[in-house]
């Protein structure tokens, strides 16, 4: 992949079917440059066999084909830059759910650019509007922040934030906050 952002993506919808209800999805810039992308989710998890063979590519847990390389790839992305890949997974009841955390070197020349990000999270919450997204991006500069549990309790029930309109004002919300994160840069 040529972007950051459609790894997050790829590897969210693993959470997405995993039947998660709260997915939260974290970038945090180091001021040394170190760039660590986690995901969290409350989904049905992982045994310890399939987190040990996840990274595989010619292993997939999906029916429809015999190669799964979204986390292969995303292995490959951060080591690449002197970075990590590493899962952590539970299948026990009350206690399930699956943390990812990938580090990468953003000074490295095989640093792929985050990309789309507003436009991948965007695409998650309307592909899956009933899930909880809490979304954070925090760099020395400021974070960017949304959580769709705000959302749906201003929106109430009768409103889905997969409607078109919703989906919108996310975009604009979040693009906001990214313009003034670069305008605190030039201050």
């Amino acid at each position: 992949m040529k972007e950051l952002s459609l790894n997050i993506l790829d590897v969210t919808k693993n959470s997405v079917t995993a039947g998660a209800d709260t997915i939260r999805i974290t970038l945090e810039t180091s001021p040394d440059g170190m760039l660590v992308f986690s995901l969290e989710d409350n989904g049905c998890g992982m045994s310890e066999e399939v987190v040990r063979r996840v990274t595989d590519p010619f292993y997939t847990t999906r029916t429809t084909r015999k190669v799964g390389m979204g986390l292969p790839l995303l292995k490959l992305a951060a080591e690449q830059t002197g970075g990590y890949l590493k899962i952590e997974s539970s299948t026990e009841a009350g206690k399930s759910g699956t943390t990812l955390s990938a580090a990468f070197d953003t000074k490295s020349i095989d640093f792929m650019p985050l990309g789309d990000i507003v436009s991948t999270i965007c695409v998650l919450i309307s592909g899956s509007p009933d899930i909880r997204f809490v979304f954070k991006d925090i760099t020395p500069d400021g974070t960017v922040f949304l959580d769709t549990s705000e959302l749906k309790a201003v929106l109430g029930d009768g409103i889905s934030l997969g409607e078109p309109e919703i989906i919108a004002w996310i975009r604009d919300y979040l693009t906001e906050q990214y313009k003034e994160r670069k305008g605190n840069l030039q201050k």
